[in-house]
């Protein structure tokens, strides 16, 4: 059965322009949020080239593996937005966080770099399906801090990994069945640090 499909972007309130980017392509069923940033307009550029490449390697490769081609798009889009750095000065600290899913018959495939995340809504429960690539999602995994003191941590937007930052780059991928009434969420953190996980599953509800 064919999925139901809804993309938006919304600029918050935080900022004057929107770096986030997404890619929604049904006919492959495809998805994906890039969250870039970066100064000087930077961040913009930097989620638009990791959609870009995760398109064009759609193209190419329609047939691959879903994980062998999430990396490889990922892997891709990181070498041309440190290119981009290495030719334009201005943009020197632009990167970008990116969520990914891949569904292939009854099994969605996600990849990530970065704090966006995944999340399913299954038999009523919110589960989170990435580990966000963040300091305080690293102090929390290790219990050294409470989800909700990293909501209001002054670190919590220092992210770990995301593309830009370097030329090797790790992408964490997962594989998952899906089951009747699954709810898929991509996002990125303009929505979690914003509203709670029980606010948002109620809404997915």
């Amino acid at each position: 059965m064919k999925p139901r499909v809804h993309g938006l972007t919304d600029v918050g309130r935080r900022r004057e322009n929107n770096q986030d980017q997404l890619l929604v392509d049904e006919q492959r069923d495809v998805y994906a949020v890039a969250d870039g940033m970066g100064g000087h307009a930077a961040g913009e550029v930097a989620s638009n080239i990791a959609i870009q490449a995760l398109a064009e390697t759609i193209d190419k490769e329609p047939e691959a593996e879903a994980d062998r081609f999430l990396v490889e798009a990922f892997q891709e889009g990181n070498r041309r937005i440190c290119e981009s750095v290495l030719a334009r000065g201005e943009w020197r600290g632009m990167g970008t966080t990116i969520v990914a899913l891949v569904r292939r018959d009854d099994k969605v495939t996600i990849g990530h770099v970065g704090d966006s995340r995944s999340y399913v809504l299954r038999d009523g429960n919110l589960l989170q399906l990435t580990d966000d690539h963040s300091w305080v999602g690293e102090q929390v995994r290790m219990g050294l801090l409470t989800d909700e003191e990293a909501q209001k941590h002054p670190m919590r937007n220092i992210v770990t990994r995301a593309m830009g930052n370097r030329l090797e780059l790790e992408v964490d991928v997962l594989e998952q069945a899906i089951e009747p009434g699954d709810v898929y969420l991509l996002c990125s953190d303009g929505l979690n640090s914003m509203i709670g996980d029980d606010q948002i599953g109620q809404i997915l509800s």
